[in-house]
């Protein structure tokens, strides 16, 4: 996905989430992370929005510490202005992705073709993940778009997994991810003891256990916010099951 898009979809999370937070109350448990309530959800985002943009805005070189925002809490506003806190960093986000040149040059964690598109497809799906978290603690969320969704499952598999030894299956095993509306699927090859590799649209060997269903199906199971056990699943289901267990992202 382009960066203008990624940032209309991270500029539409974040909307959403803010009414979603409103809607649920502060107080409202978010089934999908245990022991948080919506209050926890936008304090950790609101946090994670203006980091991100302290290396947009900045073009800061090197990495800065995420701190959550529960560790200052003496700088933030009550539960009465949080919504709006929140709403803040959010746009202040935006407005720094949309006016960085392509050119930008900062502190990245992720493979990106460039540091602004790192930012813009990190942060739009850090924030469509909370906001599904927050959607949960009300009602039904809101649909994933196929494309974002494809898009979120690629940055999952090829940049999150490969860099977690915990990503790993005793014996070795090959997981073959199809999102079948998008087209597209992704080959996860697991070791005992090492990094994963991940490929996309690469048929390679055959796999030991292929998990399929919609871009968002996937998307919502794989980021650990819906269960993978509904999907469809052909072959060794075990690294299915241990699924929650390998991998969690913070931010």
């Amino acid at each position: 996905m382009d960066v203008p898009t990624l940032v209309a979809a991270l500029d539409e999370a974040g909307t959403t989430l803010a009414d979603a937070a409103a809607l649920a109350g502060l107080d409202a448990e978010v089934p999908s992370c245990p022991g948080w309530r919506v209050r926890d959800v936008l304090l950790h985002t609101g946090g994670v929005h203006r980091w991100a943009t302290t290396f947009v805005a900045t073009g800061r070189a090197e990495p800065l510490e995420l701190v959550e925002p529960h560790d200052i809490s003496d700088s933030l506003p009550g539960d009465t202005g949080l919504v709006a806190w929140f709403l803040e960093g959010h746009a202040a986000l935006v407005g720094a992705l949309r006016s960085a040149p392509e050119s930008l040059e900062c502190w990245t964690f992720l493979a990106a073709p460039n540091p602004l598109a790192h930012w813009a497809r990190r942060q739009a799906h850090e924030t469509t993940v909370h906001r599904v978290d927050v959607e949960l603690a009300s009602g039904t969320p809101t649909k994933v778009g196929t494309d974002l969704a494809a898009d979120g499952i690629d940055e999952l598999l090829t940049c999150f997994a490969v860099r977690s030894r915990k990503v790993s299956a005793d014996p070795a095993r090959i997981v073959r991810v199809t999102a079948a509306d998008a087209g597209t699927h992704w080959t996860l090859r697991l070791t005992p003891g090492n990094r994963p590799t991940a490929s996309k649209d690469e048929p390679g060997q055959p796999p030991d256990t292929v998990l399929r269903g919609s871009a968002e199906e996937l998307y919502l199971a794989l980021w650990n916010r819906a269960p993978l056990a509904p999907l469809h699943v052909e072959g060794d289901d075990a690294v299915v099951a241990e699924w929650p267990r390998l991998l969690r992202v913070r931010w």
